[in-house]
């Protein structure tokens, strides 16, 4: 009996993805609207479309229009980016663990944000993606550096040795630099925990040309992703580099993970999560994979950054710490259904 699937069985997998994704861009836009509408201040969704397609010089327009609107737009960028990091990640790594601070990209960012601090007198958000940029860049190219020096090259176990070295020296350099230099710990903290909050237009025009560079970059290897996920020799039998798919989406990874730091801090969970509920609602195919991804991400990141709002006013909860709260019960829900794919 042939194990390929039929027209007719094939059919409805496209049936059901479509379904899934349609679902997923209705969740997007209630995320955001609820975004919009719900802070220390409540505007009704009618204001807030109002202040969106007329203007208006009303408070409630201005709140929506110029703190609201970026911080949303913000939002997605960055839950998009990491969702996308960790799905890649979790890809070339061939690990159902991985994520976009596994080979010490986050860190590497934290570590230049703190320098910044400290040594060159940046205080800004804006001042900081750049320098968050830069680390997160330098620490990917060492880790790949690392790792394929030797036989084999920069294989998954090799890669995620080599991250885990990094990342703890990292972490060792962020903390010396913080105990030396205590001024900057109080700035410091309140970028480490990841959040949402205050990041304007400017934010959003620095990251958004560096985003879409990492989406081409990984969405240029998704088969590669996919014949990858059946094994090296495999993926070279199917015609595949590995190493180019390696090199490539590990690069678009990395962009999109600094993306995502140097916009909001190191928000963790989503690029943990996020990609194995997109594969147990879409299955394994990374064209569908990657886009369901991008959905779901921000979906998650606007929901905790909106909950993290209201739950003890009028102080905010950073979204991530709400991320890991309202992320864990889902994934929690996946395994016990063994609806995780490795």
């Amino acid at each position: 009996m042939s194990a390929v699937p039929t027209s007719s069985a094939r059919a409805s997998l496209v049936s059901r993805r479509i379904g899934w994704t349609a679902l997923a861009v209705l969740a997007l836009l209630l995320a955001m609207l609820l975004s919009l509408a719900i802070g220390s201040r409540q505007i009704a969704p009618s204001a807030v479309f109002d202040a969106l397609l007329h203007g208006g010089g009303s408070d409630a327009a201005e709140v929506v229009r110029s703190m609201r609107l970026p911080r949303t737009v913000v939002g997605v960028m960055v839950g998009a980016a990491l969702a996308m990091a960790g799905t890649v990640m979790q890809g070339i790594t061939r690990n159902p663990i991985a994520d976009p601070g596994i080979l010490g990209i986050s860190q590497g960012a934290s570590v230049a944000v703190v320098l910044a601090i400290a040594y060159a007198s940046v205080h800004t958000l804006t001042g900081y993606v750049w320098f968050a940029f830069a680390g997160a860049g330098v620490a990917a190219v060492l880790v790949y550096a690392i790792a394929a020096r030797g036989r084999g090259g920069a294989t998954p176990v090799k890669l995620a040795l080599a991250g885990a070295a990094i990342n703890a020296l990292l972490v060792s350099v962020t903390m010396a630099v913080l105990t030396t230099k205590a001024a900057a710990l109080d700035e410091f903290r309140f970028w480490q925990v990841g959040s949402l909050s205050g990041r304007d237009a400017e934010v959003a025009a620095q990251i958004w040309p560096f985003l879409l560079v990492g989406v081409v970059l990984v969405a240029s290897v998704a088969r590669g992703l996919d014949a990858l996920a059946l094994g090296e020799d495999v993926a070279r039998g199917l015609g595949q580099n590995v190493a180019t798919v390696r090199i490539v989406g590990g690069l678009g990874a990395a962009v999109l993970t600094g993306v995502g730091v140097a916009a909001a801090g190191p928000i963790a969970f989503v690029g943990l999560a996020v990609p194995h509920i997109a594969r147990a609602v879409v299955g394994t195919d990374h064209r569908w994979v990657l886009p369901m991804a991008a959905l779901i991400g921000p979906v998650m990141l606007l929901v905790s950054d909106t909950v993290g709002r209201i739950v003890f006013p009028p102080s905010e909860v950073p979204a991530g710490v709400m991320t890991s709260l309202i992320g864990v019960p889902f994934l929690v829900a996946l395994v016990r259904r063994k609806a995780v794919a490795a």
